[in-house]
């Protein structure tokens, strides 16, 4: 769910007003789909994140910065040596296509003034970054050849090309009679696809409230209309493009029970009575807010580790697939035997080379049941013989070392099943650092360990009961050992979910009574924080921390307990909010 360039129209505006004239001072980029440009104006500094994310691209004001890298990507690099220093001479919009044009100008050699131009195409998968310099691409976020596009190619070096221009009608320029006319042009057509067809700009979210204002279902095919319905749709579009062009328009974002986005527009929406409205001062707080919601913000490595874990995982359950079926046929090792030694009784009575198989009175039958045995002819009655045994003494052998590795395999995938929740709960740099520094100590990652950062160390997740009492999570399998094992007390009370990846959790009681809530709070965090999220009664071990032991040479995060209690959890999504809106508090 993103603007479509309606709404965008009344976002230029509002970034024109607040970066026009200011200077570039900084060029960041937090991750692999996004920039930010620290812009300075005369007594205020300004934000501004340009995202390519999928999900909701966009350009718009931040009141945070986000963290970066150490190392900025080389597309920082390129923006950092053409456009630091430069001061923004516009930002404007092509026509209401969602593609924005940030003007930079900046000195060249000679003291002369060229003028760079970063188009920002907003456009859902296909969105990029293209610096361009007298109608030349210089670089790109996203560089698309031959092989990725037969239709169009962003290379440095090439002419950039702005889309043509379509037959749509641009409202806010053209007679609204014109566009009715165009509407009704096919008979045959829904009324939101006519309008969606005809107005520039327009996407979904805004036909849909044309459709509602004028009291009509989008459905509703163009020759079932009458005047007096045409009349009400004009109504409805200029109505919305009044609000759309003010100087201070009432954006609003529309979110379900679960704070799912439904909608969002730079103008009062109203087609989804059900939702929940939330408005805002501005465009960019409303975008900022969408990327919290839709977690637009992806940490740098983050999604690389996520794939690594997820296929060194795959591996390890396909090589326990087939340790599970050596060890069956391990279990059979006795048939190898037994044939072995009816051959051997039986050796004299057949010729080598002779027969495939052989069948033969089994010596250990007490009713003398027949056994056939088959042969490998390229060998005597003899090796055959001793190649049974060969096999037996193999298999009896692999029986043991086979359940030795099938019991590493099983820990190496639960290991990797509690970095897989480690990376569900980590949420800054400092963290993913954590979680790379463990891949690369147990071999996962063949990559130097990276240094810690001391401006911002990662810390545990910090929650407090109504009773006053502190719960502390575990983000990694780092910090559930230092929890655990370090900051707990003997007779704090430590919680974990039973047999499922997650954080360790403890509740600093002190060996204080436990009251049934902050149980039931820790608990539900404990379950929250482990690859059960989301399920219904999850089960929850708890005990003091006295009973909780690491063994000598056991990987992070393991543990093993006694003494244990278990509850049965189900996570209530509007409780979990509100204790989670404490750590947002304890941020900013």
């Amino acid at each position: 769910m993103s603007l479509d360039g309606f709404s965008m129209h009344a976002l230029v505006r509002e970034l024109s007003r607040a970066v026009t004239g200011g200077r570039i001072d900084k060029i960041t980029q937090p991750n692999k789909q996004s920039i930010i440009l620290s812009i300075r104006q005369p007594g205020e500094n300004h934000l501004l994140q340009i995202s390519t994310n999928s999900q909701n691209p966009s350009a718009h004001l931040l009141t945070k910065n986000l963290e970066n890298p150490p190392e900025p990507p080389v597309f920082c690099m390129v923006l950092r040596k053409q456009l630091e220093t430069g001061r923004i001479a516009g930002i404007r919009q092509h026509g209401l296509d969602r593609l924005l044009l940030l003007d930079v100008d900046s000195l060249a050699a000679g003291g002369r003034i060229v003028t760079k131009t970063l188009v920002i195409e907003l456009m859902g998968k296909y969105s990029n970054i293209i610096l361009v310099q007298d109608g030349k691409i210089l670089d790109a976020l996203r560089k698309i050849g031959e092989n990725s596009s037969r239709v169009r190619t962003v290379l440095p070096g090439q002419e950039y090309e702005l889309p043509p221009a379509q037959n749509e009608q641009n409202v806010f320029r053209d007679d609204l009679d014109n566009i009715l006319d165009v509407v009704q042009a096919d008979p045959e057509k829904r009324l939101d696809k006519a309008i969606l067809g005809a107005c520039q700009g327009f996407g979904p979210v805004t036909v849909k409230e044309i459709c509602f204002s004028a009291g009509l279902a989008p459905s509703t095919r163009i020759h079932d209309l009458e005047a007096v319905d045409f009349a009400s749709v004009k109504n409805a579009i200029k109505e919305v493009c009044e609000v759309c062009d003010r100087e201070h328009p009432d954006p609003v974002l529309l979110v379900d029970e679960h704070q799912k986005i439904l909608a969002m527009s730079s103008f009062p929406l109203h087609y989804l009575p059900d939702a929940t409205a939330l408005h805002f001062e501005t465009i960019s707080a409303m975008l900022e807010k969408a990327d919290t919601l839709a977690g637009s913000y992806v940490l740098p490595d983050k999604d690389r580790f996520k794939k690594l874990v997820k296929n060194e995982k795959n591996r390890a359950q396909n090589k326990l697939q087939k340790l599970e079926k050596e060890i069956e046929e391990a279990e059979n090792a006795d048939i190898w035997r037994v044939r072995g030694d009816n051959l051997m009784t039986y050796q004299y009575q057949f010729r080598d080379r002779e027969n495939p198989t052989i069948t033969v009175p089994n010596i250990y039958s007490a009713d003398g049941e027949t056994m056939t045995i088959p042969l490998d002819q390229r060998l005597t009655m003899v090796e055959n013989m001793q190649a049974c045994y060969k096999k037996y003494n193999k298999l009896q052998r692999a029986q043991e070392l086979l359940q030795v590795q099938k019991q590493e395999c099983l820990e190496n995938i639960q290991y990797l099943a509690s970095i897989e929740a480690s990376l569900l709960a980590s949420s800054s740099l400092a963290e993913i650092n954590e979680i790379h520094n463990e891949l690369v100590a147990g071999g996962y990652l063949k990559e130097k360990p990276k240094k810690k950062n001391n401006d911002k160390p990662a810390r545990p997740f910090h929650f407090r009961t109504e009773n006053g009492l502190d719960i502390l999570v575990g983000k990694n399998n780092y910090q559930n050992d230092k929890l655990t094992c370090k900051t707990a007390r003997y007779n704090d009370t430590w919680f974990h979910t039973k047999n499922i990846p997650g954080s360790h959790v403890i509740l600093c009681n002190g060996g204080a009574p436990l009251h049934d809530e902050d149980v039931d709070m820790a608990a539900s965090l404990a379950a929250y924080f482990s690859q059960a999220r989301g399920g219904s009664q999850v089960p929850v071990d708890y005990t003091e921390v006295r009973y909780v032991k690491k063994p000598s040479g056991a990987k992070p995060g393991f543990v093993i307990f006694t003494n244990q209690k278990t509850l049965y959890v189900t996570v209530n999504e509007t409780d979990i909010r509100r204790i989670l809106a404490q750590e947002e508090e304890t941020k900013n």
